[in-house]
C-alpha cells in the first residue's frame, strides 16, 4: 500500500488530523491483557488535546498507536487524511517520519552535539540539502527562544532548554501532529510553565498538539481533555462544573 495515498473520503476530512474508530489493543498472553478498549475520537487541525489518566491506565499504549510505534489489534486510524491502521511496518515507519513529531519526557538529545546540530538531526535522513537544513534549524531555534544558545552543547543546557531543543527538532519537520509524552515530567515549575506556554503558542499558530500526562495542571492548559482509565477512553462533559 502506498502510504501517501488515501481514499477520496479520507482526503475530504483532512481538517481532522486524527480520526479513531473502534481502535483497540490486546496483548496476547498468557495472560491476555486488553490494554485499550475500543475507542472513538477525533482531533481537529490546530487543536490542543490532553489525554490524562493514572499509571497503567493505557496512556502509553494509546500514544504508541497514535504515534505509529505499534499496530492496533482492531479498529481504524486515519491520520491527516490517510488510513494507517493496517499499514505494513515499513510504511508505518515512513508515515511516522514524515507526519508525526515526538516530544518525550527524557528529551533524547545527543549531549556532545550543539543545539544547532541536534535540531538539524530532525531532517538529516529526509534528504534535505544542507543549506536548507541549516536555515530551517536556525528558524525553529529562534522560534523556541534559543538563538543565543545555538552553538552550546546540549549536555550543558538546563532541563527546560533541553526540552525546547526537543520541540525545535520536532518543528523542523513540520509534522501534521505533535505528540508529547509527559513533556514536563522532568522539569521544575518555572521550566514546566515555559514549555506549556510554548505549546500553547504553537497551538495558537495552528499546530495540532496531543499531550499525554498524569498532571492535571498540564491538562488544564489544553483546549480539550480526554480521560483514560483501565483502558477505557472517555471525554468528560465540559459543561458540568
Amino acid at each position: 500500500m502506498n502510504p501517501d495515498v488515501g481514499s477520496a473520503s479520507d482526503l475530504a476530512i483532512a481538517t481532522v488530523v486524527v480520526r479513531v474508530e473502534g481502535l483497540s489493543k490486546v496483548f496476547l498472553g498468557p495472560p491476555e491483557v486488553t490494554a485499550l478498549q475500543p475507542c472513538d475520537f477525533q482531533v481537529g487541525t490546530g487543536e490542543f488535546v490532553a489525554i490524562t489518566g493514572p499509571s497503567g491506565s493505557g496512556k502509553t499504549t494509546l500514544l504508541s498507536l497514535l504515534g505509529l510505534l505499534d499496530a492496533p489489534t482492531a479498529g481504524r486510524y486515519v491520520l491527516d487524511g490517510l488510513d494507517v491502521a493496517e499499514l505494513s511496518d515499513n510504511d508505518r515507519a515512513g508515515v511516522r517520519a514524515r507526519r508525526i513529531g515526538f516530544v518525550f519526557q527524557a528529551f533524547h538529545l545527543v549531549g556532545y552535539r550543539t543545539v544547532l546540530e541536534n535540531v538539524e538531526l530532525g531532517l538529516l535522513y529526509h534528504g534535505t540539502p544542507k543549506r536548507e537544513r541549516r536555515q530551517r534549524a536556525l528558524e525553529v531555534i529562534d522560534r523556541v527562544g534559543l538563538t543565543g544558545r545555538k552553538n552550546g552543547l546540549c549536555s550543558q543546557l538546563s532541563g527546560g532548554e533541553k526540552q525546547r531543543v526537543a520541540i525545535a527538532r520536532t518543528l523542523i519537520r513540520k509534522p501534521a501532529l505533535m505528540l508529547c509524552d509527559e513533556p514536563t515530567g522532568n522539569l521544575d515549575t518555572v521550566n514546566s510553565d515555559t514549555i506549556l506556554s510554548t505549546l500553547e503558542e504553537l497551538h495558537a499558530e495552528g499546530m495540532t498538539v496531543v499531550v499525554i500526562t498524569h498532571d492535571q495542571a498540564v491538562a488544564a492548559r489544553a483546549q480539550r481533555n480526554l480521560l483514560i482509565r483501565d483502558g477505557v477512553l472517555t471525554e468528560p462533559d465540559s459543561s458540568v462544573p
